[in-house]
């Protein structure tokens, strides 16, 4: 039986309200760890769906295609010498002027994608297009399938060419369907947009568009 008067408990309902919650801590989807802000991730190669992990976990997958989870790297370059034109943006018949791009090893070519509020939306991508880039732009001919992708931002004057990791992708389009709001989307969803573009480029290590930098020994 509780002893303590209402008035004695008074200043500790007070001081309740004060208190904050802690945050609940993102743990690795496999062996439950708990992680840091940034992190690696696993793409499920039947599901497509990314995985939070550990670095522990994600060395266990690295290099394992066949396996059921794909590590995906960590990699943001700008393509600062990337050719495509105007007419060759036209001809890819995106509906907007951002877009990723993926070899698919399950559908056995390059699939195009746009961020929208609905999610990730596949667009039609002609083979070719895509070899016509490719032939233009070297890098694009080493991309590893399914967990690289060509990141393109040609938003209002901006002519931005990124070669990232799909989970660089995902965390844009997740963005936009937190924020888009309306028929235009709204300030605060283009303030991200132009925020998370800003961060990528300061976080992105330049790149000719030629071979790609060798990948650092694990």
């Amino acid at each position: 039986m509780n002893s303590t008067s209402p008035a004695e408990q008074r200043p500790w309902a007070v001081l309740r309200q004060f208190v904050r919650p802690r945050p609940p801590v993102e743990r690795c989807e496999l062996c439950g760890l708990g992680l840091a802000t940034e992190h690696p991730h696993l793409l499920e190669s039947a599901t497509r769906q990314l995985h939070c992990c550990c670095d522990a976990c994600s060395i266990l997958f690295s290099g394992q295609q066949e396996a059921r989870f794909r590590r995906v790297p960590s990699r943001v370059e700008s393509l600062d010498d990337f050719h495509l034109g105007d007419e060759q943006w036209e001809d890819l018949h995106l509906p907007i002027n951002l877009a990723f791009f993926v070899r698919s090893t399950a559908a056995g070519r390059v699939l195009a994608y746009f961020p929208s509020p609905a999610g990730a939306t596949e667009s039609l991508l002609t083979l070719e297009a895509w070899e016509q880039l490719v032939r233009e732009n070297a890098i694009l001919g080493t991309m590893e399938p399914d967990v690289e992708a060509l990141l393109v931002n040609r938003l209002g004057t901006s002519n931005e060419y990124y070669y990232v990791s799909i989970d660089e992708c995902y965390k844009l389009v997740g963005l936009i369907r937190t924020h888009w709001r309306g028929l235009s989307g709204g300030t605060a969803a283009w303030a991200e947009i132009g925020q998370f573009f800003a961060g990528l480029k300061e976080r992105s290590r330049p790149s000719s568009g030629g071979a790609p930098h060798a990948r650092p020994e694990l």
